[in-house]
């Protein structure tokens, strides 16, 4: 029997593929690259979302399911060996597929139009990898929506994709916000802006026992390195400490959002709390 045709390692797509591991022409084509099952699957589940997808044999017999659910979407599937995949991929142990995806941000004016009862605002976050465990807290938390002021970082940067571990593909997300402008969008929108920072004068603790937590809240969240800058502070309703009980000297980010995000969604399903009511 005669197999399938691999790719060639020369084949123009896979040049075209190779190129999106630069934030540069990604921009130009508005495509980033998704890697292994779990996001190769949420991207196919996504309407619109997966334009290709390179799988090695291995890959293609162990997830058949995932590409016959890629081609379903429409997408382009190319049979390649394992060099063609190590050359496209920007992981040191590739998992044999590979997607080419579309763009699949969100016009800030959409997520204000939802209504949004929780979202986080990720302010000069300049970490890829923080970036994408953020949204991913955020997804978890149940929020409606994460926003990437225009001094973060790229959202489809290979590493914020891969720390997403596919929640990128599950909530709304815009990009290149000025911070003004989300923040001044969501007030208008009835939410409540909370900066989130170590040296905040109120206490999380505190908020949550006052009954001041279950209104529609965004979270504001710094740069890893020095936080949110004094002009970013006087924008939110209130600055936000995570109170610490024990001895560690502070949190890193994701780990402070992961808290904030949470004490906001238990307080907002708590009786009285804005998702416990129906909208009329």
């Amino acid at each position: 029997m005669v197999g399938p045709e691999l790719i060639s390692p020369k084949s123009s797509r896979v040049s075209a593929a190779r190129r999106l591991a630069k934030r540069n022409f990604r921009g130009k084509e508005r495509l980033f690259l998704a890697e292994g099952p779990q996001a190769v699957r949420e991207a196919a589940g996504h309407a619109d979302t997966l334009a290709e997808l390179f799988a090695t044999l291995d890959a293609a017999e162990r997830y058949a399911d995932i590409l016959a659910e890629a081609r379903d979407a429409g997408a382009r599937v190319h049979l390649a060996d394992e060099d063609v995949i190590a050359d496209i991929s920007t992981t040191v142990t590739p998992q044999g597929l590979v997607g080419v995806c579309r763009f699949l941000d969100t016009p800030f004016e959409d997520v204000l139009a939802a209504r949004p009862q929780l979202v986080a605002v990720l302010a000069n976050v300049r970490d890829p990898g923080n970036a994408g465990t953020v949204l991913r807290c955020a997804d978890a938390a149940g929020a409606d929506a994460v926003v990437l002021t225009d001094a973060s970082v790229d959202l489809y940067n290979p590493k914020s994709v891969r720390a997403s571990v596919g929640s990128l593909f599950h909530l709304p997300v815009a990009v290149g916000v000025p911070v003004e402008r989300a923040v001044q969008g969501l007030k208008d929108a009835g939410v409540r802006i909370l900066a989130a920072d170590g040296a905040g004068e109120h206490d999380l603790d505190t908020e949550l026992d006052r009954g001041t937590m279950g209104t529609p809240t965004a979270w504001i969240f710094g740069n890893e390195a020095w936080g949110l800058p004094e002009e970013t502070r006087e924008l939110a309703d209130a600055v936000v400490r995570v109170p610490i009980h024990g001895k560690a000297e502070s949190l890193n980010l994701a780990t402070a959002a992961a808290v904030c995000l949470y004490a906001s969604a238990r307080a907002q399903r708590a009786p009285g709390g804005c998702r416990s009511v129906t909208p009329s």
